[in-house]
């Protein structure tokens, strides 16, 4: 059996709860039996056990054929302003037309009326980590991983009723996660997974024991390494077949570790960890395979050496300089940046890792500045890492930016901006359709707001009571609408 302790209790438990029945038994031993690679047949089994007769084990209220949403204001994920007068016809997973002229809906569609709320895109996360987010580091160093991918799949669907009907995961075993949601067994966001984030020796995400050191070139993996946590790589070989192996998986772009980070208490922000030509390596398997390299970078010379190595997008880059922000401009490389603004927007941290917060936090307001100051194509990601009751600060990070963006452009940031960022994983794209956009041929994912979120954006911190309706892929998984 899984042993949770009260402190997590509330992630597995709810109303009406079956934990003790001898179903649960056969689902728990059927969780026991997970392990990285086998995580879809162990839920297969799980379904079995409570009777659920295959994918519809997740799905909400189903995907009728066609569905109209009438007597809306749409905010269309790309325009200032909300259009009145708008319906949206949903046929299966796409939108099929926008209308404003009031025609006649189809005779065999369900009607959903609106009551004049505003409908936007779902919204994106571009930095999220699907696995990591809801348990403490210790838990996610030292659990099961059937207790692991369980949480996940709490914390997955709650995402999901946040209105991030998307995310791109930076770093994680997620593979045969994001199958599990695209196949129906597990409710969540779509997911643009880059497997185990690329680092080094002492980079950040190397969590090996030191007892795990010296490595040996070409000997067992360390149990950071085995859990799809990293995949560390101090060579030129080693950084191709690592990228290798995420791609074969399904890795829709890479995460590469070029310099130190937060959360790994022995990885200094200031430090840089691959060489060029190893970030080069990186970057042209990318490229072989029609796809492009992310960089974990703070300071400004690591930055600078990920742009010159040919990295599409740099992630964090909190520390970066006026020079750094220029060449980013020039070299038209996309920039993935979190709102940090205070010690609420990161899990409790001590030591090292809370002084390197301090610094990020101090260094925010900056970043933003350049950014702006340069026109660098800037994306919106939250990074909420390894506690349940930071998730839900998702939304809240993005009304952060009000500092430095009006509240239409905060918008049109999570949503058809973001959706350009994702759109550069080009062939091995696991969504090729439009994403953060409401118009004919779009993936049909949306939000219905109860209020006007161009004039208060703070009702996407509040998605339990601002959000009416949340649809995605075609089917409504929160309906909060008057009948």
């Amino acid at each position: 059996m899984i042993r949770v302790g009260k402190k997590y209790q509330r992630l597995i438990h709810g109303s009406g709860c079956a934990c003790h029945s001898p179903q649960m038994g056969d689902v728990t031993q059927a969780l026991t039996a997970f392990n990285r690679r086998g995580f879809l047949a162990g839920l297969t089994a799980t379904a079995a056990a409570m009777g659920v007769p295959g994918p519809v084990l997740a799905q909400a209220s189903g995907r009728p054929g066609r569905m109209l949403f009438r007597q809306l204001r749409l905010f269309d994920g790309k325009t200032d302003s909300l259009r009145d007068s708008a319906q949206v016809l949903i046929e299966g997973n796409r939108i099929a037309s926008v209308d404003f002229a009031g025609e006649a809906p189809p005779a065999d569609a369900k009607i959903i009326d609106c009551g004049g709320r505003v409908m936007t895109p779902g919204l994106i996360d571009a930095h999220w980590h699907t696995l990591f987010a809801a348990l403490p580091l210790q838990a996610l160093l030292t659990a099961d991983a059937g207790y692991i991918y369980l949480a996940a799949t709490v914390e997955s669907r709650n995402t999901l009723l946040r209105g991030f009907t998307t995310v791109r995961d930076l770093g994680g075993p997620v593979f045969p996660f994001k199958q599990a949601i695209d196949d129906g067994f597990v409710v969540g966001p779509r997911i643009y997974p880059s497997g185990p984030m690329i680092t080094t020796t002492g980079g950040h995400g190397d969590m090996r024991a030191l007892s795990d050191l010296p490595r040996i070139p070409g000997g067992p993996l360390s149990a950071v390494e085995r859990t799809g946590g990293a995949a560390i790589a101090d060579n030129i070989g080693e950084v191709q077949l690592r990228v290798r192996e995420q791609l074969l998986q399904g890795a829709s772009q890479l995460k590469l570790v070029a310099g130190g980070g937060v959360s790994s208490p022995r990885s200094p922000l200031d430090m840089t960890t691959f060489s060029e030509a190893e970030l080069r390596a990186a970057v042209d398997v990318a490229r072989d395979w029609n796809t492009y390299v992310a960089a974990h970078a703070y300071a400004p010379r690591t930055i600078k050496r990920a742009i010159a190595a040919g990295a599409a997008c740099i992630e964090h880059a909190h520390l970066m300089d006026e020079e750094a922000a220029q060449l980013m401009a020039a070299k038209g490389v996309w920039l993935s940046i979190q709102p940090f603004l205070s010690e609420a927007d990161v899990p409790p941290m001590a030591g090292p890792s809370r002084e390197k917060a301090l610094e990020v936090i101090a260094a925010t307001p900056r970043a933003y500045e350049l950014a702006r100051k340069h026109g660098l194509k800037t994306a919106f990601g939250s990074d909420l890492l390894f506690s349940a009751a930071l998730t839900p600060r998702q939304g809240k990070m993005l009304t952060h930016l009000t500092r430095w963006h009006s509240n239409a452009d905060i918008l049109k940031m999570a949503t058809s901006t973001n959706a350009e960022l994702l759109a550069l994983s080009g062939e091995r794209n696991p969504y090729p359709g439009k994403l953060g956009v409401i118009e004919a041929g779009a993936y049909a994912d949306l939000l219905i707001v109860d209020g006007n979120p161009l004039e208060n954006i703070d009702l996407i911190a509040t998605p339990e009571k601002s959000l009416a309706l949340i649809m995605k892929d075609g089917a409504v998984v929160k309906n909060a609408l008057p009948a």
